[in-house]
C-alpha cells in the first residue's frame, strides 16, 4: 500500500520562455559586436564577439533542455526528461572551463604582443554591451532556483564582466594609449569565472549523485514528518532532484493505527508541500504491531548459564 502523489504543474516560471529571449539578444549583440571589432580592429572586441556566440550556443542548449524537460513522462521515461537540464548544466560548466583556458591563452599573448585598439569604438561597443549584458542577467534572475538557468545565467555574467572590462580597457586605451590593461582585465575576469564554474559543476555533480538538494535537511523533514498526529516514526527516507525544479521524497511511515493513513497520508503531503516545497512524495505505510517485537527481544536480559 503506497500513498503517491503527483504534481507537475510548477509554480516557478516558465524558463523556456526567458531563455529564448535572452538566446535573441546575446546573439544580436554578438554580431553588432563583432562588427564593432572588424571596424576598429580591436581583437578584443573580435575575440569578445566570440564568446558571446559560444554563449549563446549555451543558452540555446538550456532553452532545448528547459523544452524537453517539460514533456511528460513516457514508458522509457517514467520521470520524464526532467534530468536533461542537469545534463545541459554540466555540459555548459565544462564548456566554460575549457573557454577559461583559451581566454588565458590568448590574454597571455596579448601582453606579449599588445595589438592597436581604436579605444574611442570599444568604449561605445562596450557600453551598449554592458546595458544588454544587464537586461539579460535581469531576465535570467528570475529563474536562478533552476540549475540550468543558474548554467545560463553564469555565462551571461561573464559577458557582463567582459562588457566591463572592454569598457575600461577601451577607455584606458583612449586616454592613456597604454594597451596591456586589454589582457589583465581578461585574466581577472577568467579568475572569478573559474570560481563560479567550479561551483556550479559541484552541485551539479550532487545532483548526479541523488544528493540531497542544498536548500534542504534531511533529518529536519524527518522530524517534522515524525511530529505529525498518527505517526510513530520515519525510516528509509530518501530526498533528491528530479530535474532543476523538482524534488522527490519517498519514506516509510510507521502508524499507531492503520485506520488513520488516509489522513496521515494527505496531511504529510500537504505539509511537505507547504513546508518544503517537496510535491513528488511516495509514502509506504507500516503497522506499528510490526516493528514491536524487535524492540522487545532487543530489551529482554540474556537467559542464565546452566549452572550444572
Amino acid at each position: 500500500m503506497h500513498g503517491h502523489h503527483h504534481d507537475h504543474d510548477h509554480s516557478p516560471p516558465d524558463s523556456r520562455r526567458v531563455l529564448t529571449l535572452a538566446l535573441s539578444l546575446t546573439l544580436g549583440y554578438a554580431l553588432v559586436e563583432a562588427l564593432g571589432g572588424w571596424l576598429s580592429g580591436s581583437l578584443a572586441l573580435l575575440s569578445d564577439a566570440g564568446h558571446m556566440v559560444t554563449d549563446s550556443t549555451a543558452l540555446g542548449l538550456a532553452a532545448l533542455a528547459a523544452w524537453m524537460a517539460r514533456r511528460p513522462p513516457s514508458a522509457r521515461h517514467s520521470y520524464g526528461l526532467g534530468r536533461v537540464e542537469t545534463l545541459t548544466a554540466l555540459f555548459n560548466g565544462l564548456f566554460m572551463v575549457g573557454l577559461i583556458v583559451a581566454i588565458s591563452v590568448a590574454a597571455i599573448g596579448r601582453l606579449l604582443a599588445p595589438p592597436e585598439v581604436d579605444g574611442s569604438l570599444v568604449t561605445w561597443i562596450a557600453l551598449i554591451g554592458l546595458f544588454i549584458n544587464v537586461a539579460v542577467a535581469w531576465l535570467l534572475m528570475g529563474g536562478r532556483h533552476n540549475v540550468n538557468v543558474r548554467a545560463a545565467l553564469l555565462h551571461v555574467f561573464g559577458d557582463l564582466l567582459g562588457s566591463v572590462a572592454a569598457l575600461i580597457s577601451g577607455i584606458t586605451i583612449l586616454y592613456t594609449g597604454w594597451t596591456p590593461i586589454d589582457p589583465l582585465l581578461s585574466l581577472v575576469i577568467v579568475l572569478l569565472i573559474l570560481i563560479s564554474s567550479l561551483r556550479l559543476l559541484r552541485e551539479v555533480i550532487h545532483t548526479l549523485l541523488e544528493g540531497v538538494p542544498a536548500h534542504l535537511d534531511l533529518g529536519a523533514v524527518g522530524k517534522h514528518m515524525a511530529a505529525v498526529e498518527g505517526v510513530v516514526s520515519v525510516h528509509d527516507l530518501h530526498i533528491w532532484s528530479l530535474s532543476a525544479e523538482t524534488v522527490a521524497l519517498s519514506a516509510h511511515v510507521v502508524l499507531h493505527r492503520m485506520e488513520d493513513w488516509e489522513r496521515v497520508r494527505r496531511c504529510l503531503q500537504e505539509q511537505l508541500r507547504k513546508g518544503f516545497g517537496i510535491e513528488h512524495v511516495t509514502l509506504q505505510p507500516e503497522p506499528l504491531e510490526t516493528r514491536v517485537p524487535l524492540k522487545v527481544m532487543r530489551q529482554q536480559p540474556a537467559p542464565p548459564a546452566d549452572a550444572s
